[in-house]
């Protein structure tokens, strides 16, 4: 009996897996997954266009197991202890314990982080058992309402944001909303899923400067490299004791010239600090409530990851904001024939988009990541390999793999600025 409940457990556990990964995944990736040839992509697309359906299964799966595991404790108790309560208590302590972590922490966790392959493995054991179940499912539902005061859901309660993308790419193919305001949407919901780590400016760019330093000192570095808020520092870069304002400066020259020559450190403000691993959309409205525009974001061991504000986050939902003062070169240069000019800094999947592949890397984010990982050494100018495309399944893409090749150098610590990205076919390859 105790095999039989850490059987029904596992199975709850994965159920309640691919709950968390299907809410996740819309139709609009599931296509996106297809196109590119992704394994499976094909069941996927099957429970992304009818998620209601199969979440209720994956729902009445992880029940049933966890109401099933509960009974053989109790029974298991019953046979071991002679006093009812300690049988109750023994029984309620340890599926308490099981429910909530085991199939109410760990699962839905591994489902957010990796919703696409969870949700991909699901659909191979949900497209069969719905229909094993048939009507089973929506009866349960209908006795529900029944039981419900006023009027229910036809298809259940259990409707997720996986429902509302659904609706919004239908409104997108009917022509009711416009592309663009179709990503912003999605890009809403994604930022639930986005930590600050992926957004925020990494420490290897910041414009920084020391305490020590004057304010004359600060007012040039300020006006030489437009920004208008710079970290200082203290005793070593990872040592960020706050902010200087170009505005607190301007105000303390204007009214007494002779400050100038005053140290930085009597004119910082106090710095707001992040864990890398925050929510980008907690971390949002965080920043609304307290009125704050920039945090330091600090790594796992304390140190200085780097900064991140408001625009950063904002970014990710409406794209690249940009004014007459910036001089930045474009995140994607065409230059014809499948060739690109990218910034190091581009996401691989904002790469995979280009070629209509779906371009994903545990260890990576960017596209300078993925060519120093190809590499397993640090790039320089003129250092280029080839990376291979995931397999298309229906054999019709020409591109099997990419071309990765370092071009200019930026930066104090010359880091790799732009990568040329060209497509290499099954004739090119070696």
């Amino acid at each position: 009996m105790i095999v039989s409940a850490v059987l029904l457990v596992i199975v709850a556990w994965f159920a309640a897996c691919a709950e968390t990964g299907i809410a996740r995944i819309s139709r609009f990736r599931a296509e996106a997954a297809l196109r590119s040839g992704r394994r499976g992509a094909g069941n996927l697309l099957a429970v992304a266009s009818d998620p209601t359906r199969y979440l209720n299964v994956a729902l009445l799966v992880r029940v049933a197991c966890e109401t099933a595991a509960a009974v053989l404790v109790a029974v298991v108790s019953d046979r071991h202890f002679d006093r009812t309560w300690q049988v109750l208590l023994v029984a309620i302590g340890v599926m308490v314990l099981v429910s909530y972590v085991a199939v109410g922490v760990s699962p839905r966790t591994i489902g957010r982080q990796h919703p696409l392959n969870t949700a991909t493995a699901a659909s191979y054991v949900l497209l069969p058992l719905a229909r094993v179940m048939g009507p089973i499912p929506g009866l349960l539902i209908l006795l529900g309402n029944v039981l419900t005061p006023g009027k229910g859901f036809k298809r259940g309660p259990f409707a997720s944001e996986a429902e509302l993308r659904a609706l919004v790419d239908l409104a997108e193919s009917e022509s009711l909303i416009e592309d663009d305001e179709r990503r912003m949407v999605h890009s809403v919901f994604e930022l639930g899923d986005t930590i600050v780590r992926e957004v925020m400016v990494p420490r290897t760019e910041l414009i920084m400067i020391e305490r020590f330093k004057t304010v004359r000192q600060a007012m040039t570095l300020a006006l030489r490299s437009g920004f208008s808020r710079i970290p200082v520092t203290g005793e070593s870069e990872d040592d960020v004791v706050g902010f200087v304002y170009l505005k607190d400066l301007a105000r303390r020259v204007h009214i007494n010239r002779d400050a100038e020559n005053d140290p930085v450190s009597s004119l910082i403000r106090p710095a707001a600090f992040v864990p890398d691993t925050k929510n980008a959309g907690d971390l949002l409205r965080e920043m609304q409530q307290d009125r704050n525009h920039v945090a330091v974001v600090v790594d796992e061991y304390g140190g200085t990851a780097g900064i991140v504000t408001i625009e950063d986050i904002l970014e990710e939902i409406v794209g690249e904001i940009t004014d007459e003062y910036d001089r930045e070169t474009p995140p994607v240069e065409e230059l014809g024939e499948g060739r690109y000019r990218v910034t190091a800094r581009l996401d691989i999947g904002d790469l995979g988009e280009l070629y209509d592949v779906l371009l994903d890397d545990d260890d990576v984010e960017t596209v300078g990541g993925l060519l120093a990982k190809s590499l397993g050494r640090v790039p320089i100018p003129g250092a280029s390999t080839v990376v291979p495309l995931p397999e298309d399944a229906s054999g019709e893409r020409e591109t099997t793999a990419l071309r990765l090749t370092a071009e200019t150098q930026e930066g104090r610590r010359n880091r790799i600025g732009t990568v040329l990205v060209e497509p290499v076919r099954p004739a090119d390859a070696p």
